[in-house]
């Protein structure tokens, strides 16, 4: 054990229960959260949540990371029918590449083979303690893609994953063939008005995390909360009953200042490729909100505004406004957000 994660153990012995709000949270009221725990029986989970099931089977990819060797577990769904193209798919921070369950379903079903992985430091993969780089991920799923001899494929990234997937874009113009982004983060500066944190600090309040205080910071997320949606909760609460939480919540840490460090919407205007913008109009997410002045709040994660500046930004940019919904569409509107997706897709232009 690391000096390091010694003193996180001390750490989380001595705190009180907060609420950190990894990396966004929302102004939207919530419902009512259940009580105590509905996990209290169940068994814990690893580092790389070995045994929670994912929709399809996994296989490796073995890699590395700053110098260190890693694994990158992804899904790789062939199409159905006649093979139209190759979609890549990238998660947010707060999840792994199994919330695609059903967009995965339907892009195969519309004659799509879709690859989702789990990017190093979230899911089932590899947990280095590095400091990570959307450029590095990025370079990570360009040699998956290489190891299985894909040339050209199309991009749809949500949150996080959405700074990836322009990242992924800028660096590898060539093999993005369209780029869907669906209520991305990094479409606005955080550095301007969020202070720097110290990892030690952040550390601190991600230790301090519980069960009723990650629902709520989840909640924030989908402003019509519904029990299927549990599972994001469940999964947390059961890697935080094993005894690999302390390296979790580190890699947590390291990937939060990842976001806050690396801004992409400079990146925008250099996208030639076509992009669709897919942005739930209730959306008000802002990465690491409690730590911004409240003056500087009022303006940030206005995302119907946001994905307006962003197709203006973008040379070649539509943008579809979806009603009603938050920060995750292909979640809370799966089918709406197929068929958006897939007219994209199969569109000429």
């Amino acid at each position: 054990m690391t000096s390091f994660l010694k003193k996180v153990l001390l750490i989380s012995a001595t705190l009180v229960a907060s609420v950190f709000l990894v990396s966004c949270a929302n102004t939207e009221k919530t419902s009512s959260t259940p009580p105590a725990s509905l996990y209290a029986d169940a068994a814990p989970l690893d580092l790389r949540i070995s045994k929670w099931p994912y929709p399809y089977p996994l296989k490796e990819f073995k890699t590395s990371l700053q110098g260190q060797a890693a694994s990158m577990m992804y899904m790789d769904v062939a199409a159905l029918g006649k093979q139209k193209g190759v979609v890549v798919l990238f998660h947010g921070k707060n999840f792994s590449s199994d919330y695609w369950s059903f967009t995965i379903a339907g892009l195969s079903k519309a004659g799509y083979r879709v690859i989702a992985p789990d990017q190093i430091g979230f899911g089932k993969s590899s947990k280095p303690d590095v400091a990570y780089h959307f450029d590095d991920l990025a370079v990570n799923t360009q040699d998956l893609l290489k190891s299985l001899n894909i040339k050209q494929v199309s991009v749809i990234a949500n949150s996080m994953g959405g700074m990836v997937g322009i990242r992924f874009a800028r660096l590898y113009p060539q093999t993005v063939q369209k780029l869907v982004l669906e209520n991305p983060l990094g479409l606005e500066d955080y550095s301007k008005d969020i202070p720097p944190q110290q990892n030690d600090d952040l550390l601190k309040l991600e230790m301090a995390q519980t069960e009723a205080s990650y629902r709520r910071f989840l909640q924030s997320y989908f402003p019509n909360w519904q029990p299927a949606y549990e599972k994001f909760v469940e999964v947390y609460v059961r890697v935080q009953k094993g005894p690999d939480y302390p390296a979790y919540a580190k890699t947590s840490v390291l990937t939060y200042q990842m976001i806050a460090e690396k801004p992409v919407v400079n990146d925008l205007p250099q996208l030639k490729m076509p992009v669709l913008l897919v942005i739930g109009q209730k959306d008000r997410t802002v990465f690491g909100r409690r730590f911004a002045p409240p003056e500087a709040v009022k303006s940030l994660g206005n995302f119907p505004e946001l994905g307006k500046k962003a197709q203006a930004a973008i040379p070649n940019a539509k943008l579809v406004p979806v009603e009603n919904v938050g920060h995750v569409p292909h979640v809370e509107v799966p089918d709406q957000f197929l068929k958006i997706v897939v007219e994209f897709l199969n569109s000429k232009s």
